[in-house]
């Protein structure tokens, strides 16, 4: 789901012409391993037969996701839609129900039909990733953002503790500390005195119904209605963890301290605390700033 949609074509041999198989079994192949292929070679007719029975023109691929292939498409009155497929039906059932939950905060594409392994959202517009805007998002405009989706009460649903949602990517995450070009920058004992500012974290937080994978590439531009949060992993925790990875990517530009006081305000979050989840993840942020030296070191000064 981004901007740049493509012309839109129909359904037949043009249209099959026009989807890179390979690209979507080498996306989808590191989520789910190489016998996902038959199911890629099959995408190009399985987005047809939807588009036939929902009456839908469909578009270009967009390349973004590891678990799924959206696909532009228009509905039978002209209106821009996206169309979701995954080789997962469980996992895109419990997006669409995830993203049913968040329609109250105005802050999430509205679902508009739903069939095994299919997903059919409103196309958001202009649809441009946060992460590729020529300015990112201001604090305040994430912390809109970020309060607008925790005023969604939790419904008791079977959603993760933001605790287990921690526990798995520092495990996952904390793998990488074997290469030694990762091992030069983070050691064990800083990812372990990170994992334990994370556990006292969660020893004492607060509880709301979280988005729980809030960055800038899962963020897009809603024009008028403001920023629009996609592909949401729901999880109850702690509202500070909905924004601090906003505040990180400020690292070696405008600088974490200046962006995280200007969202704790806006989204009337306990800075103190905002600033201890920003010394937990500063290194697991940090992995992804390897060749940006002025971001790496002020994450690592954090995490210090």
């Amino acid at each position: 789901m981004g901007a740049a949609y493509g012309r839109l074509s129909g359904c037949g041999r043009g249209y099959r012409a026009s989807v890179d198989v390979e690209e979507i079994t080498a996306r989808l192949a590191l989520r789910f391993g190489p016998s996902v292929a038959p199911w890629c070679a099959r995408v190009p007719e399985q987005a047809a037969s939807v588009a036939s029975r929902w009456n839908l023109t469909l578009g270009g691929m967009t390349p973004q996701g590891a678990s799924s292939v959206v696909v532009s498409c228009a509905r039978s009155d002209g209106a821009p839609a996206a169309l979701k497929l995954s080789p997962d039906a469980v996992f895109l059932a419990e997006q669409a129900a995830v993203l049913r939950l968040f329609a109250p905060s105005g802050r999430v594409p509205a679902v508009l039909g739903e069939d095994e392994g299919v997903l059919l959202m409103e196309a958001i517009r202009p649809g441009t990733m946060a992460d590729e805007l020529p300015v990112p998002p201001t604090p305040e405009e994430w912390a809109g953002l970020a309060a607008a989706l925790h005023t969604v009460p939790d419904s008791g649903g079977p959603w993760l503790e933001l605790r287990a949602r921690c526990e798995e990517f520092y495990t996952r995450i904390g793998r990488r500390l074997a290469d030694p070009v990762v091992a030069a920058h983070v050691s064990p004992a800083m990812w372990d005195r990170a994992r334990d500012r994370c556990r006292a974290l969660l020893d004492t937080q607060p509880r709301v119904l979280l988005h729980g994978d809030l960055h800038l590439g899962n963020v897009l531009d809603g024009g008028p209605r403001g920023l629009i949060a996609i592909d949401p992993r729901a999880c109850v925790g702690d509202p500070c963890f909905d924004v601090v990875d906003y505040v990180l990517d400020a690292a070696g530009r405008e600088g974490v301290a200046e962006r995280a006081k200007r969202v704790a305000e806006a989204a009337d979050l306990d800075p103190d605390r905002l600033h201890e989840w920003c010394r937990a993840l500063a290194p697991v942020n940090a992995l992804a700033y390897l060749d940006d030296e002025a971001a790496l070191t002020e994450l690592l000064a954090l995490a210090r």
